[in-house]
């Protein structure tokens, strides 16, 4: 062997042999085996994680994505009333409309007394009033008692006519007439002299200026109007109203004007 031969394990690579084909060489056509237990795990995993994914989904979308609620709302309005819970229709309400009662004399009784009574007939519509035209409020009832009432007494009336109660204290006196606030309609300063300064004001319009001042030296505070009577007043009374500021002077009822 010469020194520029080499041994044929170490030969240079020239080219596959005569006779054999030239497509690609034989170390790049050569094929990995795969063991048929490896695939068919990788193929169940593979099935599986899919599986495993889609139920998955399933489940998150159906959290997701809930079925719509269907809401039925009832129309009330629609029903028909139960004759029970209605007022009465037609002829009955009319009926109810035309009953008629006596009305009692309620004069001397307590107020309190009075109103149940008028009850009892079927007159439900009640009012009241100071008849010592000093526009006190009947707070309670049975510290008044009646001297007048609105409907004759011995009438046959409707049980829907509102009954109005003229009414003093129990320990005052009735008048013989009821007598009502003074009222400044026509522009005029009524004479406002002897009348409560709480009906005084009510007589007043309401954006009138009104100043009271304690008659007596004392200088007191002028808390309870209707308790209060008026001794004397500027405007003068018969005096137009113009808007203009008006005073007014006063004692409580039970003192006598300086």
């Amino acid at each position: 062997m010469s020194h520029n031969e080499l041994p044929a394990d170490q030969a240079p690579f020239s080219g596959p042999p005569a006779g054999h084909s030239t497509g690609k060489p034989g170390w790049a056509r050569k094929r990995i085996a795969v063991p048929a237990a490896l695939l068919i795990f990788f193929v169940g995993v593979g099935v599986g994680s899919s599986d495993s994914k889609d139920q998955e989904q399933t489940s998150t979308g159906s959290k997701a994505r809930p079925q719509p609620t269907v809401t039925v709302t009832e129309t009330v309005g629609a029903q028909p009333a139960k004759a029970d819970d209605t007022e009465p229709a037609g002829d009955d309400k009319q009926a109810a409309a035309d009953k008629q009662a006596t009305v009692p004399d309620f004069a001397g009784m307590g107020l309190q007394s009075a109103q149940d009574k008028a009850q009892e007939l079927g007159f439900f519509s009640l009012t009241s009033h100071d008849a010592l035209g000093r526009d006190r409020m009947q707070a309670f009832d049975r510290n008044w008692k009646v001297c007048s009432q609105n409907v004759k007494a011995g009438t046959s009336a409707s049980t829907d006519t509102e009954l109005d109660f003229g009414t003093v204290k129990l320990e005052e006196g009735c008048p013989a007439r009821d007598e009502r606030p003074p009222s400044a309609q026509g522009g005029k300063m009524p004479d406002f002299t002897g009348e409560s300064v709480k009906s005084a004001r009510g007589a007043l319009d309401s954006g009138t200026s009104l100043t009271v001042e304690d008659a007596s030296p004392e200088g007191r505070w002028v808390m309870l109007e209707s308790n209060w009577q008026v001794c004397t007043q500027s405007p003068a009374a018969g005096e137009a109203l113009n808007g203009q500021p008006v005073t007014f002077t006063a004692v409580k009822f039970d003192e006598t004007c300086p």
